[in-house]
Formats: structure tokens, sequence, C-alpha cells
């Protein structure tokens, strides 16, 4: 068993280090749609994570750890503010036919850590905008390489490894060549499956560079790649590979990836000095069967906000600090990276509001008190469809996606629509959301409401038709 703790409520445990000797250098690596149960140590089949796996060996594994929302422009727009993605005016994912993305006046990891002379670049999938204004050489990072947007926001369609012209499919929307952006200059156009399948090479390569040339200066490696989002693309290298077919090749060559960032960080004596956080920015996009990912047994798929579409695997190792082999079964968010950061560096928080919390205790091992003792679920443009302390959640009533029949080999199968009432589920007993005990604990739900209700005042909640108090814009070009 890699697991030597169990990080539980009011347990301690005893860590290597409690205190760095200098800021950490930092490397957050997130993934495009992998789901709960995608890892080895989480259940996957068919293939092996071993790299990924070893980052719970040697560090922090956090079972209770959410993305900000269960889609992508909003999801990264709070692991990059530190703030509900509805506070800043992010919701769904951002198309190439628009003209907004993430303000530059809010404040990113990147801004924050700069102050403390951190060297900060963005790798792979940016999504917060596409236009020069949104691009991460003005949200605070020196260096970019990657796409703007989400992969399948390309003029093609995909049957297997053939690529087929848009124009040619009617139900396909008109997008513009896939970019890949170098700085603010597109470099190239990714225009076939081929083409996607050099994407994770070209990540890792751009990022190793990045490293081996600030060895000797704090940094920030922010590398989010475009895997395993479809259409799923892999190298030659990977091809083949697994017996899970193209999802399992995939994520094979994403293990790689990190393998490869953490032979740098050794060859270079970065080890004791650098912070490696991986986790997720939504659950499975379940209709894609077998090229979808898996939510490890919880309810539903991405574009919720049950468990499965929201709740993703969150490892972290700084050695010598974080102590080994440990289960942190504590609540955490994407947008606790942030002031976490902050801490760990000096910096100080952004001026303006944000709704993470500091969870470094939690990495050096003081887990007599958690943090985060609540956490709202927003999805849509500002509804608040679900809240949960340590132990339970309440659903609000709200209707949402459901995922019914699954297609496989690129083509998306069926998604319908249902609708929930007010629910409350015990998540210590039933983290598969499936069993309603709000009549049993009348005074979590109370209590719960009550919760709502301040985020309400704060945030509004445009399913109460609450418009709220501290509520920020979207960037937009004119």
């Amino acid at each position: 068993m890699w697991m030597k703790n169990v990080v539980a409520g009011g347990a301690l445990l005893a860590s290597a280090s409690l205190q760095a000797q200098t800021p950490p250098n930092v490397v957050l690596i997130f993934l495009d749609d992998m789901g709960y149960g995608d890892l080895t140590i989480t259940g996957a089949s068919g293939y092996k994570t071993p790299t990924i796996d070893r980052l719970a060996k040697e560090g922090m594994f956090f079972s209770h750890f959410y993305a900000a929302q269960p889609i992508s422009s909003a999801s990264r727009a709070g692991i990059m503010t530190g703030c509900y993605p509805n506070r800043v005016g992010i919701s769904g994912a951002l198309m190439p036919q628009g003209n907004t993305g993430l303000n530059p006046n809010e404040e990113t990891i990147a801004e924050v850590l700069k102050t403390k002379g951190y060297t900060c670049a963005a790798v792979g999938k940016w999504h917060l905008g596409h236009l020069k204004p949104f691009l991460p050489l003005q949200q605070g990072f020196d260096e970019y390489l990657g796409i703007p947007y989400s992969n399948d926001m390309w003029p093609v369609d995909y049957e297997g490894n053939r690529a087929t012209p848009a124009s040619n499919l009617p139900h396909k929307l008109r997008h513009p060549a896939l970019p890949l952006i170098d700085g603010n200059e597109k470099a190239r156009e990714i225009w076939t499956l081929g083409d996607q399948g050099e994407l994770t090479t070209l990540y890792t390569e751009r990022a190793v560079r990045f490293i081996k040339q600030n060895k000797e200066k704090p940094f920030f490696l922010y590398l989010a790649h475009s895997m395993p989002h479809v259409p799923l693309a892999v190298s030659d290298k990977f091809k083949g590979k697994s017996e899970q077919g193209l999802f399992g090749d995939v994520m094979m060559e994403l293990d790689w990836s990190v393998q490869q960032i953490l032979k740098t960080l050794e060859e270079n004596g970065l080890d004791e000095q650098t912070l490696v956080i991986f986790t997720s920015d939504n659950g499975p996009w379940y209709n894609f069967g077998n090229h979808s990912g898996s939510n490890g047994g919880l309810r539903e798929a991405k574009a919720t906000t049950f468990d499965g579409g929201q709740r993703v695997p969150c490892l972290m190792r700084w050695k010598g600090v974080i102590p080994e082999g440990v289960v942190c079964n504590q609540l955490a968010s994407t947008i606790d990276i942030l002031p976490t950061l902050a801490a760990l560096s000096g910096a100080a928080l952004p001026q303006k509001k944000i709704d993470g919390v500091d969870i470094s205790p939690l990495m050096k091992g003081e887990t007599e008190v958690s943090p985060r003792d609540h956490f709202f679920y927003y999805y849509g443009v500002n509804n608040l469809e679900a809240v949960r302390d340590g132990r339970f959640k309440l659903i609000f009533p709200h209707k949402h996606a459901t995922y019914l029949e699954p297609a496989n080999d690129g083509f998306p199968g069926k998604v319908g629509q249902d609708k929930i009432g007010l629910s409350l589920y015990d998540l210590r007993r039933d983290p598969g959301e499936r069993f309603d005990v709000k009549e049993m604990y009348p005074e979590v739900v109370e209590r719960l409401s009550a919760l709502a209700e301040k985020a309400r005042e704060d945030m509004g909640d445009d399913l109460t038709k609450r418009e709220g108090a501290n509520r920020r814009e979207i960037g937009k070009v004119n």
C-alpha cells in the first residue's frame, strides 16, 4: 500500500518538515476532462499511470478535491483567480467566435507570484479568452505556448483516425482553424488528428525547456494539457500501447509527460525546491463512451454539479515538506491553490475579494482544523445548485444534464435533461449521491440552507433570482 497515513478531521501527522527553507518553485499540471477514476490509484484498468502514482507515494493525495466548476473556461477561471468563476463573470466554455475573456483587472496566480520574483510560463490549453488582451502574456505570464481553447473547437469532425471537413457536416459549428500560439502570435494551424497527436509532446518539451532555463530563480509553470479531452490523439510512441484503446494510450502519454517533468527536476537538483500539483479541470465527458474516462463510481459527469462532474483527483508533492504517502480526506478545491501559493511565497493576496483559502497546513500535515469548511457548487451563468460541508451535500431544485447512452470511437452519445428537487446526501456513506436523507437530518438542511443564503447575498443566484452584491464583470473587447 502506498498510503502511509490517512488525514481525517482532527488527525495530526508527523511531517518530514513543517517549514520550507525558501519559497518553492511551482509546477501545476492541469489535465482536461480526466475523471476521478482515471488513475491507477483510483481504479483505472487496461493501462497504468506509474509516474502519477509516484506523486502519491512521494506526496499527498487529496480525495475530496473539487474543480471550481464542472466545465472548461469556468474551471480555469477559478484556478487562475482563486475565485468562484461566477464571481469574475466567467461561465461555461468560451467559444472561438466570442469577444470575451478573463478580465485583465483580475489578478492571476502568475501576477501574484511575480511580485515575489517568479518567472511564469503557461503551456497548453488556455481557454480564458483567445483575443490578445486575454492571452497569458497579458495575464502575468512571461511566455506561452498552446492552443487558446478546447481541441474540439476546430473545423473538422472525426471518425476514429479520419478527419472530415466540417463544411460537409452541417451539424458542426464553423470554427476557424485551431491555432497553436507561441507568445501572442499564431505559430501554426492544427488540421488533423495527427497534428493533435503532437500536442502532448510539444507541451512537454516546452515545459522541460522552461524549467532548465529558469533553474537558478523561482519559477511557476502552468502545464495545462489538452488531453484527454476529445478528440483523442496520441503520438506514435504510445499508439496502441494500452489495453484500453486510444483513451488508455493517451493517459499513458500524459503519465510519460509527468515523468519527463519529474526527471528534469531531479537532473537539475530542483526536487526539494519544487511543489508539483497534479489535477483536472472537471470530470469525464461520459457520452463519448470508450473515448471518455471514468467518474470512479460518482454520480454523473462533466457539465453537472453532481460529484462525477466536479470532484477530481489532486496530488501534491514537495519533498521534505509534504509528508509521503498520505491521503488527505479534508475538503479542498482548485480555488484554494492561489491563496496557498501566496502564503508559501510570502506574496500578498489579490486586492479584490477571492474565495479560496490557504490549505498549506493540510499539505504540511497539520490537520486538526480544516481550512475549508464548505464549498458552493455554481453552474450555468450563476446558478447555485448545491452546497456541501465536510460530510453533507445539499442540492437545490434545478434542471441538469444526464448521460443517457454513450457512443464510441469519437462519436458523442445521447445526453438528456432531468430535474432534481431539494435533496440531501451523506457523502461519507453515499459518495454516489443515491439516497436522499433530508428527512433524517432537518438540522443539516437548515444549516446548509443558511450558508447558501450568504452565497446568494454575496454572488447572487439565478435559480432564486438574486442579484448578489459582489459579482464582477467578464473582460470584453468591443
